[in-house]
């Protein structure tokens, strides 16, 4: 009898296994440690691979040569929490690519060739809590509603890429903000700048390096210094300057008030018109009846 359920015990075992995982299929060239984990690393894939199941939470995709993400590729994934893709050929994202993933966590675009952040590239992911866009050495622009709708951010890493500049309404737009990494960009220091170094003068216990471990370039001879090394009054030169926004608003607000005047100018005439032919009929009449 004992020898008997010594014997079933393997088998009950291999049977159990295989019920759980039938129905199960994990994409040829990658690891499936567990149910909700797809484990590629390192495969030399060159495009996302086949048959991903759909309840996957844990998707690493890291050092492979993958240049293209589907515009859709999210739509069947709900359950994702956690994508790395760290370390492949990537240049550009599809605005709405990742708007999908409602429950994303953490995302890992490091180490890539992005050129630029364009607006709605994220969507409104509110559950993004760590984003990292660090090493993309080609990524020169951030569109300023890049990250609208990032609410649940508290990481955001954009080190050693190739920004001169960031415009601050991007990084005002993350009220969970708690990191930012900025250090290692091709920052120059004029009034373009100015916003952002305020803006890191009174968050600077945001950065993991400080001020100290950032540069920027000086407009007039292109010499390196530390941020540590500057102040407020580093830009006083720019307080009275009109930024391009403000003098497209100028302009804009000009046009809207010559446009009104000339409407006010054009009514007030044909009223003053309307009121003398008025008056020169009732003359007419008065004089008609004597």
């Amino acid at each position: 009898m004992f020898s008997c359920v010594r014997w079933l015990q393997p088998f009950l075992a291999l049977l159990s296994s295989t019920l759980l995982t039938w129905g199960y299929n994990c994409p040829s060239s990658c690891l499936c440690p567990d149910h909700h984990t797809v484990d590629c690393t390192g495969q030399g894939l060159t495009r996302l691979p086949d048959s991903i199941p759909l309840d996957i939470r844990r998707l690493l995709l890291s050092d492979n040569w993958i240049s293209w993400i589907p515009s859709d590729f999210l739509v069947l994934y709900s359950d994702l929490v956690y994508l790395d893709l760290r370390n492949n050929s990537l240049t550009s994202l599809e605005p709405g690519t990742l708007s999908t993933s409602s429950r994303l966590v953490y995302l890992d675009l490091g180490s890539n060739n992005l050129t630029e952040i364009p607006s709605g590239t994220f969507g409104e992911s509110r559950s993004l809590i760590k984003l990292r866009l660090g090493n993309n050495p080609y990524l020169n622009m951030i569109s300023e509603d890049a990250f609208f709708g990032l609410t649940s951010l508290r990481e955001l890493e954009l080190e050693r890429n190739a920004l001169s500049g960031l415009d601050v309404e991007v990084l005002s737009q993350l009220p969970s903000l708690r990191m930012i990494r900025l250090e290692g960009n091709p920052w120059v220091c004029n009034c373009n700048f100015a916003k952002l170094f305020l803006w890191l003068l009174e968050n600077r216990h945001k950065l993991p390096t400080g001020l100290e471990g950032m540069e920027c370039s000086l407009p007039v001879d292109g010499r390196q210094v530390s941020l540590s090394e500057l102040s407020e009054d580093s830009f006083r030169e720019c307080r009275g300057l009109l930024t391009l926004t403000d003098y497209l608003i100028v302009i804009f607000s000009g046009i809207c008030i010559s446009v009104a005047a000339i409407i006010a100018s054009f009514f007030l005439a044909s009223t003053i018109h309307c009121f003398q032919r008025l008056k020169s009929k009732r003359t007419d009449e008065e004089e008609a009846e004597e």
